[in-house]
């Protein structure tokens, strides 16, 4: 044996980034078996178990440890020379995904600071929720995603933190109890929109969806016209809304935004750009 196939590593980085067979083959576009059988290849040829099968989960032999962590540098080297085939002038744009949840304002700021420094860059951004951002992530749809999740996030974040989410209205008065909650959401399908109806479900309030806005503006503009409340991050609610109180509407438990790399992605350039958007998003220290 003179050569490990690339598409082995990624595969073994896959499952163990995402702690799942299952996950890896989603992630992968596969199935589970194929991945099962990539996994039992690459450890053929690497003559030893990858895995411990005698720990719960997906935990890696003391070998295992040190194959990930070279993995991960050759899969970086090796998206770094196809990154060599492009014509001179025609970098590939970084592709950011940035969930529909998020005010995005400052985001341009920190992406133009990092062009800046590097003036070859150029960005494509695509707004989504938060599971299919990390999904796309996964399958190397994306270079960069941010994504609210509402347990710790299942994998490695470069940077993570808590957010307080509220319900916010056009204004401050009650809500009516006879009717049900007038519910204005993002798609339906997100992390915010999920923990809005299971609040309300969880406490017995009827709630009705008055209308499907697509990014935090259109939603804002909803609110604001008095269609309804919507959830936000508490410091995204903008100063004409208003904060619904804990008496009029349950309380919502807080939800976990982290900025993820792609797997093998350049190490050079997505570090120092997830660091500037992790700047621009995070809540102030202090």
């Amino acid at each position: 044996m003179t050569n490990i196939p690339t598409e082995l590593l990624r595969t073994l980085v896959a499952v163990v980034d995402l702690r799942s067979f299952t996950k890896a083959a989603q992630s992968l576009g596969v199935t589970q078996p194929a991945v099962s059988a990539q996994i039992k290849r690459l450890q053929i040829l690497l003559g030893g178990e990858l895995f411990d099968k005698r720990a719960p989960g997906v935990t890696l032999t003391e070998k295992g440890d040190i194959v990930v962590s070279h993995a991960r540098r050759l899969l970086a080297i090796n998206d770094q020379i196809l990154h060599l085939a492009l014509p001179v002038g025609s970098a590939a744009p970084l592709r950011i995904g940035i969930p529909v949840e998020l005010n995005v304002a400052s985001v341009p700021a920190a992406l133009a600071a990092c062009r800046r420094r590097s003036p070859h860059l150029c960005f494509s951004i695509r707004g989504e929720n938060s599971d299919a951002l990390l999904r796309d992530l996964g399958q190397g749809e994306l270079d960069l995603a941010v994504a609210f999740t509402q347990s710790a996030p299942t994998i490695e974040a470069r940077h993570h933190w808590n957010d307080d989410i509220v319900w916010m209205n056009a204004q401050a008065g009650p809500i009516d109890r006879g009717r049900p909650v007038p519910l204005v959401a993002h798609d339906g399908s997100c992390v915010f929109d999920r923990l809005a109806t299971t609040a309300l479900t969880h406490v017995g309030r009827d709630w009705e969806l008055v209308l499907s806005a697509h990014g935090a503006m259109s939603l804002n503009s909803a609110v604001r016209a008095g269609l309804g409340v919507a959830v936000s991050v508490r410091r995204y609610v903008e100063t004409d809304l208003a904060v619904v109180g804990e008496d009029a509407l349950p309380t919502l438990p807080p939800v976990i935004c982290g900025v993820y790399l792609r797997n093998g992605g350049d190490q050079e350039i997505l570090p120092a750009l997830a660091d500037a958007i992790a700047e621009a998003i995070s809540p102030p220290v202090g």
